[in-house]
């Protein structure tokens, strides 16, 4: 039984709508068992001040990360892998001494930063989280230290995932973030109980070492574990670096801008923390599934035309791939607004959780709603200017865009305070008229001006180097999309009230089938509508449904934080 599974998890997948579907899967089964550990922290913690030292902890390691790990990214280092891997099915030497080479120079890289920062952390925690007292402080050093383990150990595993991929073993990789996700579960139901907070963050450090362990019997099989290297050839580094440094500053601007939220959510009411990150990895689900998987199937078209000089293709393709991404992102806006309440309750209410938490983690949720087509989109943005090989125009927007989500964080924050008016009327547009700490309400709000401004900005650009208008096609989509989705809300917002007499919402499976069955009728008058309106987007999709398709070779996109 052994030797099959180590058989099947080293299937070499050839087909690629059998590595597309894989990957969609295993996505799926990711965001499934990430819900499920949102939840498992709710019920133990609920928003406290424990669990807001839980995740003010990860900030420095995910700085970390970012700032290095990315470096060594599945997209940066396949291409190159490829390259010096010719028309070889096992590798050979010239690319095994590179993979080596960038092994040895990121594991030196990551040693020696994460001892900075190991002993740097102290000092870093009243930047990091200015608000916690003493022994909160002291957990925040404990926990971001044991935390340090996991960038070096899912940088490694970015780089090997990289000769997973390259070798067509996608299954591997592909289980990867889930079993990622399983090591924290086991942290929090295990080693809770025995070491407490600690104990969650070795559940961390052992889902990162499975995101690792689980591709070691495909490198072995092909002999191509990776080494330390004593003769290293910098030349092919140095391409490595130019390649991935302006995503590495990119990726690091949206940390600092999360960390700067953390910080200011630390001097808020207990639980801010807590809650902003609640929401944010619940709005991040839709995020995983469609601007992400849009933007990674449209990126091999998108360098291939824009290389080959077919330019009318490329902002077509980017044309087409944005639609795509409005017409999904708008109904789960609305739904996201309309069923904040359910969604929250159901999925995160239990134990410890209490129906003020439910309450504002909703209502953050529906702030970061708002935002979702912008968020979508980013993805697709930048890679179209990276295909273009112009990485100067998504950071010079990423450097205003970030800037601005940090200013107005603080800004929003103050103007809550010394105008309570304002504050009001964000407490009673979200009904949480009477819960404490609504002042963390700024915080999503500030992300998600950020996040507009950053999509905005990259439209602005494409349509100016370009030479491309999509007013009349995007417009088109967005107007019947929107109208789809209005009346979808609508009708799910007047089902609740139907099935609030009918189903006791006080009970978890109440409050379930109050969403989800509303969520269906809402969703069947949609549908309705773009027939109606004989949209092109979902006449694609049911042609789609009903005939074979050919993708390109799927690609998984790495662990983006920790």
């Amino acid at each position: 039984m052994v030797f099959r599974i180590l058989a099947f998890l080293g299937k070499e997948w050839h087909s690629l709508n059998e590595a597309a579907l894989l990957l969609s899967v295993s996505a799926l089964a990711s965001q499934i068992l990430a819900v499920l550990r949102d939840r498992l922290l709710a019920h133990s913690f609920g928003a406290s001040s424990s669990l807001d030292v839980y995740y003010a902890a990860f900030r420095i390691p995910d700085f970390l990360y970012v700032s290095l790990a990315s470096f060594v990214s599945v997209t940066a280092l396949i291409p190159f892998l490829i390259e010096k891997m010719g028309n070889s099915r096992e590798g050979n030497n010239e690319s095994r001494k590179f993979m080596n080479d960038v092994f040895t120079l990121f594991s030196a890289a990551m040693a020696i930063s994460s001892a900075a920062v190991f002993f740097l952390i102290p000092y870093l925690s009243s930047l990091v989280a200015p608000g916690f007292s003493g022994a909160e402080r002291a957990d925040f050093v404990s926990l971001s230290r044991i935390l340090l383990l996991s960038p070096f150990l899912l940088g490694i595993s970015n780089l090997v995932g990289s000769i997973t991929q390259a070798f067509r073993k996608f299954f591997v990789y592909a289980l990867s973030p889930v079993f990622y996700n399983l090591g924290i579960i086991a942290g929090i139901v295990f080693f809770y109980p025995i070491w407490g907070l600690e104990g969650i963050a070795w559940g961390v450090v052992l889902g990162a070492f499975l995101h690792f362990a689980v591709q070691i019997p495909t490198l072995a099989s092909h002999r191509f574990l990776p080494s330390i290297s004593r003769h290293v050839d910098f030349s092919a580094i140095r391409r490595v670096i130019t390649v991935s440094l302006p995503r590495t500053v990119a990726l690091s601007l949206n940390q600092l801008s999360l960390v700067a939220i953390v910080a200011l959510a630390s001097l808020l009411e207990e639980g801010s923390v807590s809650v902003f990150n609640f929401s944010y990895n619940l709005q991040s689900v839709p995020l995983a599934i469609i601007g992400v998987s849009y933007s990674v199937a449209a990126f091999p078209s998108l360098v291939r035309y824009f290389s080959g000089g077919e330019h009318s293709q490329f902002i077509s393709q980017i044309e087409s791939a944005a639609r795509a991404i409005i017409f999904w992102s708008l109904p789960i806006t609305f739904l996201f607004i309309v069923l904040r309440a359910q969604i929250v309750r159901t999925l995160l209410g239990s134990g410890q959780f209490s129906w003020a938490d439910t309450r504002l983690t909703a209502a953050m949720l529906a702030i970061f709603a708002v935002s979702l087509i912008a968020q979508n989109l980013l993805p697709l943005l930048v890679r179209g200017y990276y295909a273009a090989g112009n990485a100067a125009r998504p950071l010079l927007a990423g450097i205003v865009s970030y800037g601005s989500t940090i200013l107005a964080a603080f800004g929003f924050v103050a103007l809550m305070r010394s105008f309570p008016e304002i504050r009001y009327f964000f407490e009673s547009l979200l009904r949480v008229e009477g819960v404490p700490g609504t002042e963390a309400l700024a915080l999503p709000l500030a992300y998600s001006l950020g996040s507009l401004l950053y999509a905005t900005f990259l439209i602005f650009f494409l349509k100016r180097d370009f030479g491309k208008e999509f007013s009349i096609s995007l417009s088109r989509t967005f107007f019947e999309s929107f109208s789809a989705s209005f009346f979808m809300g609508f009708t799910a917002y007047q089902f609740l009230g139907v099935f609030d007499h009918i189903f006791d919402i006080n009970t978890f499976w109440g409050i379930f089938f109050q969403g989800f069955l509303s969520g269906i009728f809402g969703i069947i008058v949609g549908i309705v509508v773009l027939i109606l309106l004989k949209n092109r987007e979902f006449m694609e999709l049911r042609a789609a449904l009903h005939k074979k398709f050919w993708l390109t070779r799927a690609i998984a996109p790495e662990q983006q934080e920790l």
